[in-house]
Parts: structure tokens; C-alpha cells; sequence
């Protein structure tokens, strides 16, 4: 059947090219295997003729230095961060899921593909969601080896949990901190392969740029954060771990210095961006009760499997959570979708508690909040179990808030958290640049429209330690006998000098506006026009807004300092330039998407009951977006590529959690 994309409406925007993902023809559910069986090798006595540089040190940078340092290439693995543990991957929290069916609850490779796929409300790739399901056998028992203390039975096996959007207990878990034990591991494995010499570790180091040329991508331009200086490291491929993008919304449970900054510079250079409006929105955060907070936290999703979640059914109620009885109390999710509760998937949910607030039912000092209650958990089971299951959460919470979650309910709000989409890639995570791989979540290509809780680390996890470590050889298997090019060469003195260029361009502005203050408009620019919903009208305001604000940051942005030492206003003012770009084309990108799916939800396609009305007929695709301009505040093009999705396995459904 020929794929006919519709028309792009947008101004500034037109259509590309039909994109071919490069998945095995066939069975989805084999076709990894198939894969993997005809990737080109490289002998063992040539493995460290080739360099490869590694940017990024979460779970999948990690992942990836230490298992292709382990096969005996040659690493550069960089890092802005003073450590390589302090990578955004220890905050997850809840699990990491894994199609083990270790528990006789009806669990399997084909339910953990189905609820994946659906999930992702059918905007991601089949055949990716088996790759996922089948090696998440090997990551968890990786994990155990290499010393992860995941949560045990009485009996000594691995003990599991529910999450969002499935009906069985597939998730492993450390506690509530997950993340922060999985990372550890992670990088004490590259630190081994660091001892070893195949790996070089360089950290307080940021990405600058690319050293790209017809050919594809030779290496990277770093900056030294400490010293100022600018140089290129070359490679014969460069893998980007850098993570999501969602600090873009300045509010978000990301750490503060996450950026997009290397995945949008690889976008300058040619890289698509697929689908960079389906944005999810964690139910389970914590509200900002201050307008001084600098992020919002995280409260894992876990707690859903025995917290309820509830507002009062008097709008502007002020009486304390206690003194309501259950008959003024409505526990909404549990009215609305019997069969899966509190455990709906992210999106649904947190469309839902934002219905209840600006409904005027939130609660809390600024009546932006739902409450998740685990006083009938604590009743069931008794504190003593629940503070096994989830002590240390408790503990944050009651820090944070100055609360108790024993005696009173959460207070909980979604706000931005994870980015579905990223720079597109092939089936092989290889860009459109040739040379230039993606790992975790600077990717796209698991998740569609919505990821399901516990995928994150499983995605970034599967990546790093077991898909890298073989699509990597095979582009290098291409390239035996060639040499990463000199730093003479003029595609490496073009690359730095560019760099430098624009450092410069930043330092001389000469304003009179610190780069915090433009992203926290952005944000907030975001939040009301491209945030939980979105209409047409919305997008419209929000790209005016954001093309404003891009104009007036090149026009009275100040840097203190100079790019001679650690400045990290200058680095701020970096990442701020760099989301003011990502931001308008988010907001052309969720325009263009003429539906609602998942996380992207437009008012204008919904059902009868409120929930996403996809297009299958038009929209099931993914965009995959080329831009091209003024990168000084000056106007900029689009461009939307696509890839058609195909389900065979998993039928096209409308989801109903009902």
C-alpha cells in the first residue's frame, strides 16, 4: 500500500521525504534475532584500531563505553558532570521492567509488546517494542551479576511490582530508588574498562558540536567547563547518551542542568528530530508551592499501586484532607476506569487530575494539586510493609513538603518528565547522519506517543549494553583502513571554529537579561500553549510568542564573565539559545499533528468521553523534522519527513482502560 503523507499547513513548513526505518522484513517478534545474525563484525584483533566517542554516562552512555571497552575498542567516554554517577539516570525511581514472566499473573513477551505498543497509544515502532521485551530478560539478570540489589521474596527470587498501563507485576525494583542502584552499577563496569585502558574518561566536558561532512560524523567539539578551552575530539563514530529535553519546560522533575544542547547541535548539523512534541507529563509530581523552586520533584509512580487518588467533590473545599469523609471524596480514576484504577497509563492520567484542578476541585495553598492517599495501604498491610516497599519516597516527600505521608495524604500534580521523542534513527540507532548512533532517551524510537513507567531504564539500558555493542562494529566493520581525520583537517578547524563563534556571538550581545529569566518565560509559554493539552489556537500563540522571545534573548541577552574559565552563566545562555529552537519546533510539530495520541493531546480530536482521538488514516506516522535558518534569533524552515508505522502484531485499537 503506497503511504501518501497529508499536507503540511504550518507556515514556514513543507513536506519531505518518506523515511525508511531499515527493520528486517517479517516477523517483528524475530526480527532482532535476524538482525543481529547479519550485522557485519569486526575480528577481535582489529577492535582497537577504531576509536569511538561516547557522550553522555547514564545508563546508556555507561552502558555502551563499558561494553564496547570490553570488546577491546578504543572509548572516549565525556561528560559535563565533576562524575560520571551524578548522570540524570539515578533519579528514576520506581523499577525497570522486564518481560520475565517470573510470577504466574498472565505475563509474556507478546502482553509486554501489546501493552508497549499500546501504550505508546501506536506511534512507535513494533519491531522495536520486541527488541525491548526480549533483552529486558538479559538487562535484569545483567543488573543482578554485576551487583544490583534489586527488592527479594521471602523465598530469595527477585520480587516485582506493578506500574501505569499493564495488568501484571512486571517491574523490578531497589526501593524507590532504582535508578540510583542501576547507574551505580552501570558505571563501576565502566570504571573497570577505564583501569583497563580501552576506556578514557573526560569529565567536566560538554558538547559543543559535531565534526560532520558529507561522509557522515568524525568526532565532537567539546568545551573544558573548567578551563574555557575549545577543541575537537575526532572518532570513527560517535555515540549520543545525553538524555531527554524536557528542561525546556524550565519546570520539570529533570535535574537542572539537563539540557538538549548535543542532540540539537546534531540537529543543526543535519540529524532529523523525530516527533519532539510528544512530551509526557508525570502524574506523580510534586506541585511547585513556591514560584522560587528551581525544578519540581518526583514522586514515583509506584506509589500508585497502593496510594488513591482523590480530590474533594466541593470545589474550594478547605477543610482538612481527614475531615472529609469518603462520601465527599471522589476517587476519580477509579470512577472512570474501573479496570486498570490509579494504575491508567501517565498520560491518561495526568489529563485527568489536570481536569480536576482547573476544574477548581485541586487542593492544597495554591489549589494545584490532587491528593495520593495511602491510608487504606497503611490500614491493609501496616506501616512497616509499606515503608519496606517505599520508605525512602516517604522520606523525600516529607522532606520536601514538611508533611507527613504516614498521617496525611500526598499532594501530587503532573508536570513535565520524560521526552518521547529525540533525534530519529533507523532500527540500528543510527541517525541520518552516518557515524552518529543514539542510546536512552535522546532517541525516539521505543515509546510513540506515551511511555509506559519502568520502560525508561529498561529503553536506555537495552541500548547501552545490548544493541550499541553490535550495531556500533557493524557501521565500523564499513570503515576498516580509514583514519578518524587530523585536527588540521578542515572539516575539524570549520567544527571548532564554529564552536568558537558561537560562544562569542553569546558573550558579546552585550543586554541586560540574564538567560534564567528568558527561560523561565519559555517556559511558561510552553506550559499554556504546548503543555498537558494543546489546541490549534494555543500552538499559534505559543510559536508567536517563542519566535518573540528568540528574537529579544539575541537582542538584550547578559553574560557575566568571559569564556576563558568556569562560567556557568555562559553555559546556561548556551542551553537557553538551544531550547529556544527546540521550543518552536515542538510547537510546529505538535500544529502540524492534526490528531490527538498519547501525551499529545488536542482538543479538538476527542472522543465523546474525553480521551485522545487518533487519526490512523492520516497521522500514523512518525515525523521526522530537518529545520534550516537563522540560529541568531532570524527566522527559520521546516521540514517534515516521515516514516509510516506498521502494526502487525498488535492490531490498531482504541485504547479503553475502562
Amino acid at each position: 500500500m503506497t503511504f501518501t503523507p497529508p499536507p503540511v499547513t504550518v507556515p514556514g513548513a513543507r513536506v519531505g521525504e518518506i523515511l525508511a526505518p531499515g527493520t528486517p522484513e517479517g516477523d517483528p517478534a524475530t526480527a532482532w534475532a535476524r538482525r543481529r545474525d547479519d550485522y557485519g563484525l569486526v575480528s577481535p584483533g582489529n577492535r582497537h584500531r577504531f576509536h569511538v566517542i561516547v557522550v553522555g554516562t547514564g545508563l546508556a552512555g555507561a552502558g555502551a563505553a563499558a561494553a564496547l571497552g570490553e570488546l577491546g575498542y578504543r572509548v572516549t567516554a565525556l561528560t559535563y558532570h565533576d562524575a560520571p554517577r551524578r548522570a540524570h539516570s539515578v533519579a528514576a525511581q520506581g523499577g525497570i521492567n522486564a518481560a520475565r514472566a517470573r510470577r504466574v499473573d498472565g505475563d509474556s513477551l507478546t502482553r509486554f509488546v501489546r501493552d508497549t505498543v499500546k501504550g505508546g497509544d501506536f506511534r512507535g515502532r513494533e519491531a522495536e517494542a520486541y527488541r525491548l521485551g526480549e533483552e529486558s530478560v538479559r538487562v535484569i539478570d545483567h543488573f543482578a551479576a554485576i551487583g544490583t540489589p534489586f527488592a527479594r521474596e521471602y523465598g530469595g527470587v527477585l520480587a516485582t511490582r506493578s506500574f501505569g498501563g499493564v495488568q501484571v507485576s512486571r517491574t523490578y525494583y531497589s526501593r524507590g530508588q532504582t535508578g540510583q542502584q542501576l547507574q551505580i552499577a552501570g558505571v563501576q563496569a565502566m570504571a573497570r574498562q577505564i583501569r583497563a585502558g580501552t576506556v578514557t574518561l573526560h569529565t567536566r566536558h560538554e558538547m559543543l558540536d559535531l565534526v560532520v561532512d558529507d561522509s557522515g560524523c568524525h568526532g565532537v567539539v567539546v568545551r573544558d567547563l573548567v578551563s574555557g578551552d575549545i577543541r575537537a575530539v575526532t572518532a570513527h563514530a560517535v555515540v549520543l547518551a545525553t538524555g531527554g529535553y524536557g528542561n525546556v519546560f524550565h519546570d520539570s522533575t529533570l535535574a537542572v542542568n539537563s539540557n538538549a544542547s548535543a542532540v540539537w547541535r546534531a540537529h543543526q548539523r543535519g540529524a532529523l528530530f523525530a516527533s519532539p512534541s510528544f512530551v509526557q507529563f508525570h502524574p506523580t509530581a510534586l506541585p511547585k508551592d513556591t514560584a522560587w523552586q528551581a525544578k519540581t520533584i518526583l514522586m514515583s509512580e509506584s506509589l500508585r499501586n497502593d496510594g488513591r487518588i482523590w480530590v474533594p467533590l466541593r470545589e474550594g473545599e478547605d477543610r482538612a484532607p481527614g475531615d472529609i469523609p469518603d462520601a465527599e471524596r471522589d476517587y476519580f480514576l477509579e470512577r472512570r476506569y474501573p479496570a486498570f484504577g490509579n494504575l491508567v497509563p501517565r498520560d491518561v492520567a495526568s489529563r485527568a487530575i489536570t481536569a480536576e484542578i482547573r476544574a477548581g476541585r485541586g487542593v492544597g495553598p495554591r489549589s494545584n494539586s490532587v491528593y495520593l492517599d495511602l491510608r487504606d495501604a497503611l490500614a491493609r498491610d501496616g506501616r512497616e510493609q509499606i515503608t519496606e516497599r517505599y520508605g525512602n519516597l516517604m522520606q523525600l516527600y516529607s522532606h520536601a513538603t514538611g508533611e507527613d505521608p504516614y498521617a496525611v495524604p500526598m499532594r501530587i500534580a503532573p508536570t513535565c518528565h520524560f521526552t518521547m521523542g529525540g533525534l530519529w534513527s533507523s532500527y540500528d540507532l543510527q541517525t541520518s547522519i552516518p557515524g552518529l548512533f543514539v542510546g536512552g532517551e535522546c532517541g525516539w524510537n521505543y515509546h510513540g506517543a506515551n511511555r509506559l513507567g519502568a520502560n525508561s531504564l529498561l529503553s536506555a539500558s537495552v541500548d547501552g549494553w545490548f544493541t550499541l555493542p553490535h550495531s556500533v562494529p557493524a557501521h565500523l566493520s564499513t570503515r576498516l583502513g580509514q583514519d578518524p581525520p587530523d585536527d588540521d583537517d578542515e572539516v575539524v578547524t570549520t567544527a571548532v571554529g564554529r564552536a568558537r563563534d558561537r560562544v562569542d556571538a553569546l558573550l558579546a550581545v552585550g543586554g541586560t537579561t540574564g538567560p534564567g529569566d528568558f527561560h523561565r518565560e519559555l517556559g511558561e509559554i510552553l506550559y499554556a500553549g504546548c503543555g498537558v493539552s494543546r489546541t490549534a489556537a494555543s500552538l499559534s500563540t505559543a510559536i508567536d510568542r517563542i519566535r518573540d522571545l528568540r528574537s529579544r534573548f539575541w537582542s538584550d541577552l547578559r553574560v557575566t564573565g568571559s569564556g576563558q574559565h568556569l562560567n556557568q552563566v555562559l553555559e546556561l545562555a548556551g542551553r537557553v539559545a538551544d531550547y529556544l529552537e527546540l521550543a518552536e519546533l515542538m510547537c510546529i510539530d505538535a500544529l502540524d499533528r492534526d490528531e490527538s495520541c498519547g501525551a499529545h493531546f488536542r482538543d479538538e480530536h476527542q472522543t465523546s468521553g474525553g480521551e485522545a482521538l487518533r487519526r490512523d488514516d492520516t497521522w500514523c506516522f512518525a515525523s521526522a523534522w530537518g529545520s534550516d535558518g537563522d540560529d541568531r534569533g532570524g527566522p527559520r524552515t521546516f521540514t517534515r519527513h516521515a516514516e509510516p508505522l506498521d502494526f502487525s502484531a498488535v492490531g490498531l485499537t482504541t485504547r479503553d482502560y475502562r
